[in-house]
């Protein structure tokens, strides 16, 4: 039985952990580290509010409820709804949306047609925010029992909707199976090990590959606090997301650890918090910061639905 609750929720808990913080100075932050839910820091939004990130991921939850499957149209016209109507937001309200996102959906709109030929393709458009809505695709993937070609291709599709650059697919393609490695009862070192062995050039050329250096062909863990930079660039997030889950030992560890970072606190906490809500289970999220998401029962009536779609 597959329950998507935990990594969902831990998602959205990192965002909303990290929402006050957003754009804060890692050395202030080290000074005074956070330890609550807190509100109305970088976004004029209450405690417990949950950004862009976790909007888009339930707004890509729904699509595959509605078609029983992934629809790249279903999720753009969500992700539509989002931009237009607010709809799958925390507050009624649309903040904090990434430009290479805005960019793709409005392109999108004004086309209605191949929503996986919307996205930005410049080395320019790598931000985070493909990156930032591939949780669901772990849990469908692992669920489906996809192989690795079968989840390279939706995976690709579903991040080009906004960012078709090869730098940010492959970003999500590693945070894709680093999810079902440990879906697979792997720890959290050994899926790492997994997806350091994945035939990369199979999909990716050189170029892209050596981007990803430090984290495939390094060890990512065993660099130092300093040399770990938590912006909104996809590469920087995603060994921002594997260091901090590698260097801590619970759920509650890691969401301290990763929006302190500072900087794009509400992504990097969303990344770790879906993969340590996957990994550490529901009952180890801290009870109190789940009580105070915004919407909470509607993120659990969400899962709910997308469960009977995986099981």
């Amino acid at each position: 039985m597959i329950d998507s609750k935990a990594g969902i929720i831990g998602f959205v808990v990192g965002d909303a952990m990290g929402v006050p913080l957003e754009f804060c100075m890692r050395e202030k932050l080290m000074q005074k580290p956070t330890t609550e839910m807190l509100g109305y820091g970088s976004h004029n939004v209450p405690k417990g509010a949950w950004s862009d990130d976790s909007s888009m991921t339930l707004a890509t939850v729904d699509a595959i409820i509605k078609d029983n499957g992934v629809n790249f149209n279903t999720i753009a016209n969500n992700f539509l709804e989002w931009v237009k109507n607010a709809k799958y937001t925390s507050t009624d309200r649309v903040f904090d949306i990434g430009r290479t996102c805005l960019r793709a959906i409005g392109r999108y709109e004004n086309k209605k047609d191949v929503a996986e030929k919307c996205g930005g393709t410049s080395e320019m458009d790598n931000g985070n925010g493909s990156l930032m809505r591939m949780l669901p695709l772990v849990y469908y993937c692992y669920a489906k029992e996809m192989n690795e070609k079968e989840i390279y291709e939706v995976v690709k599709n579903v991040s080009s909707i906004t960012h078709r650059h090869e730098i940010s697919i492959m970003g999500c393609f590693i945070y894709v199976m680093y999810g079902i490695a440990l879906l697979k009862n792997k720890n959290l070192t050994q899926a790492y090990r997994t997806v350091k062995k994945i035939k990369y050039n199979t999909y990716f050329t050189d170029e892209t590959i050596n981007r990803y250096y430090r984290l495939l062909r390094k060890n990512i863990n065993k660099y130092s606090l300093d040399e770990i930079k938590s912006t909104g660039f996809i590469i920087d997030t995603l060994e921002a997301t594997i260091w901090v889950l590698l260097n801590t030992k619970t759920f509650n560890q890691a969401i301290i650890g990763a929006i302190n970072l500072g900087n794009d606190t509400d992504t990097v906490g969303a990344c770790v918090g879906g993969i340590a809500g996957l990994y550490y289970g529901l009952e180890n999220i801290n009870k109190t910061w789940q009580s105070e998401l915004l919407k909470y029962d509607y993120i659990v009536d969400l899962c709910n639905k997308f469960n009977k779609v995986l099981n």
